[in-house]
């Protein structure tokens, strides 16, 4: 799993186990308060909190059900005591839109919130729709969902520029290609020689199927750095389809290319896995032939790449 994958994670269940801290010290207070007949929705609440932050925690792919777990709290919780605030209860009728678009995609949390309209006025106005207060309402769920609209735009924009692939350090395909492309280019003009690596990993759709996407991820992640820990700053490792990789060696001579190859064999051969045991992985070393051009080269790779992935 990626680091701030990991942070954004724990994050929310520390938010969590905040939310359930504040539901056990509302119990606390109104049982010291005296008023026994409040006490049981919020002790409720605080097992439902707990719950939801030991899902986040435990299970990545629960965060989604603690995420609606935290939320049927708060809907729980405004729902009984805004009938009862007398002061400001315009700020706690707030609450609920922020928190669905803090806790849900942008998509669903508005649905959400417009369909849950009448709902929060009608406890607020006490069974009646003040025409106000609903413009109130509806501008604050549409000022704040301007803050996700701008992350999830600035998200499809970082997607659609950044030339690294979305799963691991390598770059994209079209950037693989992009400066595959120049390399040769440069290396025609200046006669200087080129090699291309081609990696394939029989492993990887095997680890995904069996342990999920955690191992597959595991997997790139081991296969990225044993690559860029054995090779110059300037070598390209990009990621031509879900399982196969080029690593472009710019300036390198055969012999050079044959001597990467086995630092790269023994190094897979090293690395080992929980989940999958050894690191398989084909390699084959590829040069363009005097006279070839860019294009019949790409083809040719292509076609061992898809070779190494046959067997």
């Amino acid at each position: 799993m990626p680091e701030r994958r990991v942070r954004f994670l724990r994050l929310f269940a520390a938010w969590y186990a905040g939310g359930a801290l504040l539901l056990l010290g509302m119990a606390l207070w109104l049982y010291l308060m005296g008023e026994y007949e409040r006490l049981p929705l919020p002790a409720a609440l605080f097992l439902l909190m707990l719950v939801a932050t030991l899902l986040s925690v435990t299970r990545e792919d629960h965060t989604r059900l603690a995420a609606y777990l935290v939320l049927i709290c708060g809907y729980l919780l405004i729902a009984v005591e805004l009938p009862r605030q007398s002061g400001l209860p315009s700020l706690w009728v707030g609450v609920p839109p922020v928190l669905t678009l803090l806790l849900l995609p942008l998509g669903p949390a508005m649905l959400l919130n417009v369909a849950l309209t009448p709902v929060w006025l009608a406890l607020l106005g006490d069974g009646e729709l003040d025409r106000n207060m609903l413009l109130g309402y509806l501008t604050l769920v549409v000022v704040a969902a301007l803050v996700p609209w701008e992350q999830v735009r600035q998200h499809a924009l970082l997607r659609a520029t950044d030339p690294r692939d979305p799963e691991c350090p390598a770059v994209g395909r079209a950037t693989l290609h992009e400066r595959l492309a120049s390399e040769a280019e440069r290396a025609a003009l200046l006669g200087q020689p080129l090699a291309v690596m081609l990696i394939h990993l029989p492993q990887l759709e095997m680890a995904e199927e069996q342990f999920g996407s955690q191992a597959r991820q595991a997997l790139l992640d081991c296969l990225c750095q044993a690559v860029t820990s054995r090779c110059r700053d300037h070598d390209i490792l990009g990621r031509e389809g879900p399982a196969d990789f080029w690593l472009v060696l710019p300036d390198t001579t055969e012999s050079g290319a044959l001597l990467v190859q086995q630092r790269l064999g023994q190094a897979f051969e090293q690395a080992t896995l929980m989940e999958t045991g050894p690191m398989e992985a084909r390699l084959r070393l590829c040069r363009p032939r005097p006279g070839e051009s860019w294009q019949r080269f790409e083809q040719r790779l292509q076609a061992v790449s898809q070779s190494l992935a046959d067997g």
